[in-house]
């Protein structure tokens, strides 16, 4: 069975992460390309670009054809009409072990690790798991078209990913014969050095095109606010214990980098001022967390519009204003208007 195109949406993508059997992350959508914009994301695994292909066009920065050899999973792209899942999967698959690939992803990793990029692509091609995935969000069509070669006139758009992989910034496109190096990077400082990458490519095409499309692919914000408010509550019930005199140990907590890890307040009105600010600290975590439940929701909500088949019915209803001699009075009122 063919691949099909599938809609560049962030909540197509993240429904077809989930089907993979992939936990805890999720895809957004860039209205801007600016450190402080990706940042407020953060963590940030990688970035989904989608611009007009031209072919022939020469890779911006050298090629790395020995892929293996620098950690990086790279698989070619033999797939017709799969670059999106592909650019998802180049991330994921170069994602850092705290993220759960599952069982199918994780298995092929571990499967294809000495395969060269073409193995690479083929094992993704035939995994029947992906492919399934994927065409779930195929749009249903009246009529199946015979497949047909590229017309010189059609716009033909492709996805490319960006990620840092072990101190490198690389640019990971299926059609490239190799992961495409752009210099040294942290995981702290990528966002910055990724900006002025997908910048420069953007204005190669400014005179001609304005069609591009720019995803992130991050941890669920859902989760990391629920984990947020797992210790705002654990710290509270410690606060409230020296609130009631018990011995409690103020040290620092076991996992440091926040307002929430620091040791906690001596003295009755500093304890209570605490206790007030992580009240409204978990107050806003929880909205948050809501607010992404709603989100969820619709995009589970559009994605099901998305795969419903309307034919049947829309033909069935012209059918049936047919017989009852209101179809023609319908399309003549409307061609009048």
């Amino acid at each position: 069975m063919e691949w099909t195109t599938i809609e560049s949406d962030p909540g197509v993508f993240t429904e077809l992460i989930q089907e993979m059997g992939v936990k805890g992350v999720q895809v957004e959508e860039l209205y801007s390309l600016d450190e402080g914009s990706l940042r407020a994301m953060a963590p940030v695994y990688g970035l989904i670009f989608l611009f007009k292909y031209r072919s022939g066009e020469a890779p911006s920065a050298p090629v790395e054809t020995d892929a293996s050899s620098s950690g990086v999973f790279f698989a070619s792209q033999v797939i017709t009409n799969a670059c999106a899942t592909q650019a998802i999967l180049s991330i994921l698959m170069n994602c850092p072990a705290s993220v759960q690939l599952g069982e199918e992803l994780g298995n092929m990793k571990a499967f294809t690790a000495e395969f060269d990029a073409d193995l690479k692509g083929l094992a993704i091609s035939n995994s029947e798991t992906i492919r399934k995935a994927h065409n779930s969000f195929a749009r249903p069509e009246p009529i199946m078209e015979e497949q047909r070669d590229q017309a010189p006139s059609d716009d033909v758009f492709h996805f490319i990913a960006y990620m840092p992989v072990n101190g490198r910034l690389y640019e990971l496109d299926g059609l490239k014969r190799g992961p495409i190096a752009h210099g040294e990077c942290t995981d702290d400082d990528w966002l910055g050095k990724v900006c002025p990458v997908i910048q420069s490519r953007i204005e190669q095409y400014a005179s001609s095109e304005i069609r591009f499309n720019l995803m992130a692919l991050i941890k669920s914000p859902k989760q990391a606010l629920e984990e947020r408010l797992a210790k705002i509550e654990a710290r509270k019930e410690r606060c409230a214990k020296v609130a009631a005199g018990a011995a409690v140990d103020a040290g620092m907590d076991v996992d440091g980098g926040d307002d929430l890890d620091g040791p906690l307040p001596s003295g009755q009105d500093a304890v209570a001022a605490e206790l007030a600010r992580l009240e409204g600290e978990a107050a806003v975590a929880r909205e948050g967390i809501e607010r992404e439940a709603q989100k969820a929701q619709r995009w589970r909500d559009e994605n099901i519009r998305r795969k419903h088949n309307y034919i049947p019915f829309i033909f069935n209803f012209l059918k049936v204003l047919a017989e009852k001699k209101k179809l023609e009075p319908l399309i003549a009122k409307a061609r009048g208007q």
